[in-house]
């Protein structure tokens, strides 16, 4: 698919964000070229008017001047200091970023800053900001989640089309968590039926592990409007004996039945115990406002 890429500047760059367990979130790019068939952020753009079909990662805006206006808005008296995400609504290590480096500037302004910061990706090119990341763990709390719901090649090629490798992930998180930096998975979305079964969300832990991860959670699909018709669209074509079941399972809804969304957390939470999954790293960094510094232990 080729994709066109529109310079323009932002007016803000920090975005308040409603219902979720952070504040502000924070988006260099808008629009993802890793097009995964899942995408909640499918939903926003129903909502805003854009396409949320095959579509959508066509067209990437990028935010030329963000950074300056995040070093703006992070200087205003007004600003609470509150923690950042960076990616959830866009990878900020998707192809992109290797030409403008606007999340690699994010970041540097949010060292200066001394602003909390989590960031969320599927991209691989992270490692080459080792040092900022290292930089701004040095000052304030800094934790990066790799999105690998699955190991499963085939349901990674057809649900995650623009994305690396989920092996390439783990190396990542193995180079980032041996640099001392706290680095972990996020196994999201599972898809019931599909990529929630036993075996398959074994191989994910064990491997989140192998790789060093200081910790790991799940969380199961949920179809809102404009996610809903894409992903019951790609059902149809790759798996159509699911079809089904998923219109039994989010009719009416967009997320999945208490009981069975329980059952998947509970199982990757006991996985996560068996195979001892935990904050291992041999060197961390520990903010300290006065005194920055890498701690080892004795």
């Amino acid at each position: 698919m080729a994709v066109s890429y529109r310079e323009e500047p932002c007016n803000t760059a920090l975005n308040p964000v409603k219902g979720m367990p952070f504040r502000w979130s924070l988006n260099p790019y808008m629009g993802c070229v890793h097009r995964c068939t899942y995408c909640y952020v499918r939903s926003f753009e129903q909502r805003a008017d854009r396409p949320s079909d095959d579509r959508y990662g066509a067209s990437i805006r990028v935010k030329t001047n963000v950074v300056a206006v995040l070093r703006h808005e992070l200087s205003r008296r007004t600003w609470s200091g509150d923690g950042v995400v960076i990616g959830a609504a866009t990878d900020p290590y998707q192809p992109a970023e290797g030409r403008y480096r606007l999340t690699r500037g994010c970041l540097e302004a949010l060292a200066d800053h001394l602003t909390p910061t989590s960031l969320i990706t599927r991209g691989p090119l992270i490692v080459r900001d080792i040092d900022v990341l290292a930089e701004l763990a040095r000052r304030v709390d800094l934790t990066v989640a790799f999105s690998i719901p699955t190991l499963d090649r085939e349901a990674w090629l057809r649900t995650e089309p623009g994305t690396a490798p989920p092996h390439q992930r783990l190396r990542a998180l193995r180079t980032l968590v041996d640099a001392g930096i706290k680095a972990s998975v996020g196994m999201a979305p599972i898809l019931p039926g599909i990529t929630d079964k036993p075996e398959l969300l074994a191989a994910v832990v064990r491997a989140a592990r192998d790789a060093g991860a200081c910790g790991i959670w799940a969380a199961p699909l949920h179809l809102k409007p404009g996610t809903r018709e894409h992903v019951l669209e790609c059902l149809a074509r790759d798996w159509p004996e699911q079809l089904p079941e998923y219109e039994r399972l989010y009719a009416g809804r967009a997320y999945l039945p208490a009981e069975p969304g329980r059952q998947i957390r509970e199982s990757v939470r006991a996985l996560a115990r068996e195979h001892g999954v935990r904050d291992r790293r041999s060197a961390r960094y520990v903010p300290d406002r006065r005194e920055t510094q890498l701690t080892l232990p004795l």
